[in-house]
């Protein structure tokens, strides 16, 4: 048997998946023209349609966002405030306007002409759509200085990493590209959790010195810490202050970005 037929629809001979191919292919395979009961077909697509967001989300700082809100509100200590869906949401409008840019040039390169019918080829499409997202994701991992969790995934992938000189970002796949940049992602966001936790524990700090000097072993210190730090970060505008740290952190790339300076 020939080996492109032992494919999955949507996954290429290199390993890259190709949505756009896999949406087609579950188009195709409609009933009069497929195989496939009706039933299978539309569990078929919303499944991709369901997995799609959540695979975009992780391609995003939408993780680093997330973890350093989540962390401060721990450094605060208001335990579930705010709510959980109020820093979800926080989280994801701050992403999309991070992601603005990214996002426009994915439509404008790569979605709308295969909407308008220019490109009909489903790999090209795909290759149009997905490179401002690696543009973005390799910026983050340059801008960081993450690529070992890159050459982690690379040798696992039996690529051999020991010249970093001679790897180009052509030759890194979005499978080993990925989880890359979401290990860099998880330990940018632990560090700026450190930073935003320092502040509050020096306050944790000179309450329980000031409670055990004067022999009030009984209270406990967080009733006491915790209004001072709700009031030194109202009056700092934290809020204001982490969104506006945590947006300009996020390296934009450029709309080309050349070869070098790592793969």
């Amino acid at each position: 048997m020939n080996a492109e037929t032992t494919l999955l629809p949507g996954l290429s001979a290199e390993g890259d998946f190709n949505p756009i191919a896999m949406l087609d292919a579950a188009a195709a395979s409609l009933p009069g023209e497929g195989g496939l009961s009706a039933a299978l077909n539309i569990v078929l697509l919303l499944t991709v349609l369901s997995l799609a967001p959540s695979i975009l989300i992780m391609c995003t700082c939408f993780t680093r966002v997330l973890i350093s809100l989540s962390l401060l509100r721990q450094a605060i200590g208001t335990q579930n405030v705010p709510p959980s869906q109020v820093i979800t949401g926080l989280s994801l409008f701050l992403t999309v306007a991070i992601m603005a840019p990214t996002l426009e040039r994915m439509y404008a390169e790569g979605v709308r002409p295969y909407a308008d019918g220019e490109i009909r080829d489903h790999q090209e499409a795909w290759d149009r759509t997905k490179q401002p997202l690696r543009d973005f994701m390799f910026a983050q991992l340059e801008a960081t200085g993450n690529w070992s969790g890159l050459y982690m995934m690379l040798n696992y992938r039996g690529i051999d990493t020991s010249d970093p000189a001679e790897l180009r970002r052509e030759d890194v796949d979005m499978l080993s590209l990925v989880p890359a940049f979401i290990l860099g992602e998880l330990k940018t966001a632990f560090l700026i959790g450190f930073r935003l936790y320092l502040p509050f524990l020096v306050i944790d700090m000179v309450v329980a010195s000031l409670l055990i000097s004067m022999g009030m072993l009984m209270l406990p210190p967080v009733l006491i810490s915790l209004p001072f730090k709700l009031l030194l970060f109202v009056l700092v505008d934290g809020w204001q202050l982490v969104a506006g740290s945590l947006m300009a952190g996020v390296a934009q790339p450029l709309a080309t970005v050349a070869a070098g300076g790592g793969p």
